[in-house]
């Protein structure tokens, strides 16, 4: 949701972030419904005191034994007005909520334009792709050689976009999550979250999932929606609360199975781990003072990058272009993972900066340290990392020409000290 009143004092501004997003002017329109219900609110206001004082001057002509016969004429026809400016009161406020509640956030000024990925700018990169000798497999191949991937007993299950881990994979899948969140707990001060899975709509609709991307959510028959990402209940915790300045900024952790429906992903990625309809992630969740918001979102970045920095994976990062951003996002950084399997660069993890919008949706204030009222914080949120795209990078990019699978030095301790993924087990 936006401000009103920040988009009549900068209707200019307003558009041109639509713009970005490719998307038509609204201000003009916005700015007449305002009018409208501005309007009908000074007259509401004006009728209800014109009543008020009407009706004490009947009540003291009364008691004087005067004829009041006028004066209640006109609370009668005050009260059918105050209906009328009611009904346009709320009117307006229905239509500016329609235009409003659908919108995405704006980009910040430095976010690149563009209608898509091909307008993205790549800001880095860390680390050397590894030469093999040999073609280089896909992770669904080592792993279906181990025996430890299995997508035909998962489709058995539940259908397509499912896998199913066994034995050392399903624990390679625990242990990196252990390892990153042991890492951003212990090292980088977030707080370790264990959330709902399943959240009510307005919890979906104050990160921006609803109301315009409920064919992205699974949801159940009695109202429920499981997240998609545990940035929807952690973002939220602060949801209709007043907060101190000292509090902030807040830090969240949390690993927890992701539901997506993939509605608009027919025909991509249909082999593999990388797009599945469940999948687990460890989530970053930030919310601090607008004025330390870009700092932040440096920092979670960076956190995230610590994790295959420390694995010895190749990334680059990517700062994503207007059209490529998620709607509740104004600035978003991507971190691509190389697969040699694939020879290319893949997501693993986004980290966004959506300023106050998603604040403004859930109601959540904090007061500053000086001065009066409230205002509204910044929050981010960033993969670090989604962990089956991890432990898709460590089994292409550690392959060796025997079939197995050298293991990063830093997950050996999560793996009870196994050094490799050997084919005979």
């Amino acid at each position: 949701m936006f401000d009103i009143r920040w988009i009549r004092e900068n209707p200019e501004a307003f558009d041109q972030g639509l713009a970005k997003r490719g998307l038509d002017p609204l201000a003009g329109r916005l700015a007449e419904i305002d009018a409208a219900r501005r309007a009908a609110t000074t007259r509401l206001q004006d009728s209800q005191a014109r009543r008020n004082e009407a009706s004490k001057l009947i009540g003291r002509a009364k008691s004087q034994g005067e004829d009041a016969a006028d004066l209640i004429a006109e609370v009668s026809g005050l009260k059918a007005s105050i209906g009328e400016a009611e009904d346009t009161v709320r009117q307006a406020d229905e239509a500016m909520r329609e235009l409003l509640v659908g919108l995405p956030n704006l980009p910040a000024d430095d976010v690149p334009v563009g209608a898509d990925e091909d307008a993205n700018v790549e800001l880095r990169r860390h680390g050397d792709p590894r030469g093999f000798e040999y073609e280089p497999r896909q992770h669904f191949e080592l792993g279906e050689a181990f025996g430890e991937m299995d997508f035909e007993a998962a489709s058995r299950l539940s259908g397509a976009r499912f896998a199913l881990l066994s034995g050392r994979l399903a624990r390679l899948e625990r242990a990196l999550a252990h390892y990153m969140l042991d890492l951003h707990t212990e090292e980088f001060g977030y707080l370790e979250v264990s959330p709902p899975y399943l959240v009510r709509e307005h919890t979906a609709f104050g990160t921006g999932n609803l109301p315009k991307f409920a064919e992205d959510l699974f949801q159940t028959t009695d109202g429920f929606y499981l997240i998609p990402t545990a940035e929807m209940p952690l973002t939220n915790l602060v949801r209709e609360r007043i907060l101190e300045e000292a509090e902030l900024p807040l830090r969240f952790a949390a690993y927890t199975p992701c539901f997506r429906s993939e509605a608009g992903a027919a025909g991509r990625d249909t082999r593999g781990m990388i797009r599945l309809h469940q999948f687990s992630k460890v989530e970053l969740v930030s919310l601090t003072t607008p004025e330390a918001s870009a700092d932040e979102h440096e920092r979670m970045t960076a956190c995230a990058e610590a994790v295959l920095q420390r694995l010895d994976l190749p990334y680059r990062v990517m700062l994503l272009s207007s059209g490529d951003m998620g709607a509740a996002a104004r600035k978003t950084y991507d971190i691509e993972v190389w697969l040699p399997g694939q020879g290319m660069y893949r997501e693993i993890s986004s980290c966004s900066n959506c300023g106050d919008y998603q604040a403004r949706r859930m109601d959540a204030r904090f007061r500053p340290a000086e001065g009066k009222g409230t205002r509204h914080p910044h929050s981010l949120n960033g993969s670090a990392l989604a962990v089956g795209r991890t432990m898709v990078a460590v089994l292409e990019n550690f392959q060796q020409a025997d079939g197995s699978v050298t293991l990063p030095d830093a997950l050996r301790p999560y793996m009870g000290g196994r050094e490799r993924i050997e084919l005979d087990g």
